[in-house]
C-alpha cells in the first residue's frame, strides 16, 4: 500500500511540474496526496498565506482530487475541490464576501464546514449541515456524512455545483450552474435546460433572466409525465448530457463528440465566463481537457460577443451600438436600477430612460421571447412604452409578430429592413444628446436659469433707468433726456425680450 501511495505521490509530481513550467497552478503535490482523507468534529485549518496557490487540507482515495484554499484572480481567496492532474477546480465554494488571499482565514468542522474570517470573527462560508465527518469521494464529490452509515449523506457538493457538473453528477432544477462573477447561469425546467442572463440586482431591480439558449427533450426514448417528478441531466461516460425523469432510459441525449467512441475518461461540463456551455474530457496521456462540446457555435448569439445596446452584424461577430456612449467606451452600459420603468423618459427632467430607435435589427434569441400580433410598428411600440417591465420591442412586418425583451437589449443582430426596433435605455449615458442622461437635464436646467436671469437682470436695469428719468424729471433735467436714454437702453440682441430668441434652447436639448 505504502509503495502504491508514492507512486501516486511520484505521477501527480510530475504532473504538477510540467504544469508549472506551462503556466498551470502551482500545486504541492506532495502534500496534497499526503493531505487527510476524513476531517472529523473539531478540525481546523489555518491558511498559510505564503503558499502559492492551492492548499491542500483534504484528498480523495486516489489521490486525484483534493479539498483546499485555492487563490482566485491573483488576490482572492476560496474553498474549491481540485482536480490535480490539470489543477482545474472542479467545484468552488464562491463566497458572497470572499476574503483576501493575504488575510488570515481557517477552515473549520464541527459538524458544519465553515470557511472563517479570524481577523473579523465572521463566517464568509458554510456548508449549512450537521454530521460527523468530512470526506472526499474519488467522483470528487464533496461529502458530509453522519456517523450512522457511509450512505447517511447531510450535504454534498454535488447537490450545490459552481460552474461545473463532472460524469455521474445529477443536476437538477433545485440548483444551477453558475459563472464565477454570476452573470450567467444553467438551469432545469420541467423538460428543458437553458442558460439565462442573470440580473446583475435583486428581482427589485426591473430586470428579468433573460434566457439565450434551450434545448428540450425530444422523448424519443422515454416521455416526460407531467407530475411525474422533476427533470435532471446528467454527464455519461459515452459522451453525451442525458436529461431523465427517472433512472432508465433517458428522455433526451445531447451528444458530444465522442458520443460512443469508446472514450474514457474523466469528463466535466461547465459554464464558462463568456456564457458559453462547454463539454471537455481529460486526456491523460497528454495531461489536458479536451473540447468535446460547444452549445454556441454562433458568435451575435453569446451575451458577451458585443454587450447590451449593440447589434453584432453576423457571421463575423462584428458590433455596432444601439446607443453610443460619449466617453469613448463603446455602447452605453446597462443600469438597473430598483423600480420598474414607469414614469418620465428621459427627454424629461428627472426621466427613467432614454428612447432608441433602430431599423434592421432583431433578437437572436426571439424564438424564446413572448410575441403578440401587432398590426403595425407604431402599436407594437406604444405596447411596450406602456408597460413597465418592458425594455425594448422588435416589430417583423413579415409576420406581424411584436417581440417583446424584460431586459436590457442584449444580443440583437443585424436583420432586414422589415425588422423594426424600440428600446429603453436606462443608462448613465445619453444616445440622444450625446452626454449623460441627468447631464442633459442638467443642461436644460442651466440654461432656463440663465435665460431667466437675463430677463431679470433686463428688467431690473429698464427700472432702474425709468426710476432714474423719473427723478431727473422731477428735477426740471428734461433736456430731450427721454430720446438720449431710450436710445442708451436699447439692450441689444436682449431688445425684443418677448420672444427669448437669443436664448432659446438648440433642438438637442428640446424633445
Amino acid at each position: 500500500m505504502e509503495a502504491v501511495r508514492c507512486f501516486v505521490t511520484m505521477c501527480v509530481a510530475t504532473v504538477v511540474v510540467a504544469l508549472a513550467c506551462s503556466g498551470g497552478v502551482a500545486v504541492d503535490a506532495a502534500a496534497a496526496a499526503a493531505a487527510a482523507q476524513e476531517l472529523r468534529r473539531g478540525f481546523t485549518a489555518a491558511h498559510d498565506r505564503s503558499s502559492s496557490q492551492f492548499e491542500a487540507v483534504l484528498s480523495d482515495p486516489s489521490g486525484v482530487f483534493a479539498l483546499g484554499f485555492l487563490r482566485v484572480n491573483s488576490t482572492m481567496l476560496d474553498l474549491a475541490v481540485l482536480h490535480l492532474p490539470s489543477s482545474f477546480p472542479l467545484w468552488r465554494a464562491i463566497p458572497d464576501r470572499p476574503a483576501q488571499w493575504g488575510a488570515p482565514a481557517s477552515l473549520s468542522f464541527d459538524g458544519d464546514l465553515l470557511l472563517t474570517d479570524p481577523a473579523s470573527n465572521k463566517v464568509t462560508w458554510s456548508a449549512a449541515a450537521a454530521g460527523d465527518r468530512v470526506v472526499l469521494l474519488n467522483t470528487s464529490n464533496l461529502q458530509i456524512q453522519t456517523a450512522a452509515s457511509a450512505s447517511s449523506v447531510v450535504w454534498q457538493s454535488f447537490d450545490t455545483p459552481s460552474d461545473t457538473i463532472v460524469q455521474g453528477q445529477n443536476l437538477t432544477s433545485a440548483a444551477a450552474l453558475r459563472t464565477s462573477d454570476r452573470r450567467f447561469a444553467m438551469r432545469m425546467g420541467t423538460n428543458y435546460f437553458g442558460l439565462y442572463i442573470d440580473p446583475p440586482l435583486s428581482s427589485s431591480s426591473g430586470v428579468a433572466a433573460a434566457m439565450y439558449w434551450k434545448h428540450t427533450a425530444l422523448q424519443a426514448k422515454a416521455e416526460i409525465v407531467a407530475g411525474g417528478g422533476a427533470t435532471y441531466a446528467r454527464v455519461e461516460p459515452d459522451g453525451y448530457l442525458a436529461m431523465y425523469q427517472k433512472e432508465g432510459p433517458p428522455a433526451d441525449v445531447l451528444s458530444f463528440d465522442t458520443f460512443n467512441h469508446g472514450v474514457r475518461s474523466l469528463r466535466r461540463m461547465t459554464l464558462e465566463t463568456d456564457g458559453n456551455l462547454r463539454a471537455y474530457y481529460y486526456d491523460n496521456p497528454q495531461s489536458r481537457w479536451v473540447l468535446d462540446f460547444t452549445a454556441i457555435t454562433d458568435p451575435c448569439s453569446l451575451p458577451t460577443t458585443c454587450g447590451a445596446y449593440a447589434v453584432c452584424v453576423p457571421p463575423t461577430g462584428r458590433c455596432a451600438c444601439l446607443a453610443n456612449a460619449t466617453d469613448g467606451s463603446g455602447c452605453a452600459a446597462a443600469v438597473a436600477a430598483a423600480g420598474g420603468l414607469c414614469g418620465r423618459t428621459g427627454g424629461e427632467v428627472g426621466g427613467l430612460y432614454w428612447e432608441v430607435r433602430r431599423n434592421r435589427v432583431e433578437p437572436a434569441n426571439k424564438e424564446l421571447l413572448p410575441f403578440e400580433n401587432s398590426p403595425s410598428a407604431a402599436d407594437c411600440e406604444a405596447r411596450c412604452a406602456r408597460n413597465c417591465s418592458c425594455w425594448g420591442s422588435v416589430y417583423s412586418n413579415g409576420t406581424g409578430y411584436c417581440y417583446f425583451m424584460d431586459y436590457p437589449a442584449q444580443m440583437m443582430v443585424e436583420a432586414d429592413e422589415r425588422k423594426v426596433g424600440y428600446f429603453k435605455v436606462r443608462s448613465l449615458e445619453n444616445p440622444a444628446s450625446g452626454g449623460g442622461g441627468g447631464k442633459a437635464a442638467g443642461v436644460k436646467v442651466a440654461l432656463l436659469v440663465v435665460g431667466v436671469t437675463v430677463v431679470v437682470v433686463a428688467a431690473a436695469f429698464g427700472a432702474y433707468r425709468v426710476w432714474k428719468r423719473r427723478c431727473r424729471t422731477a428735477a426740471g433735467d428734461v433736456r430731450g433726456q427721454v430720446g438720449v436714454d431710450d436710445e442708451r437702453l436699447s439692450p441689444g440682441p436682449y431688445k425684443n425680450l418677448g420672444s427669448f430668441s437669443s436664448v432659446e434652447l438648440s433642438s438637442s436639448f428640446r424633445r
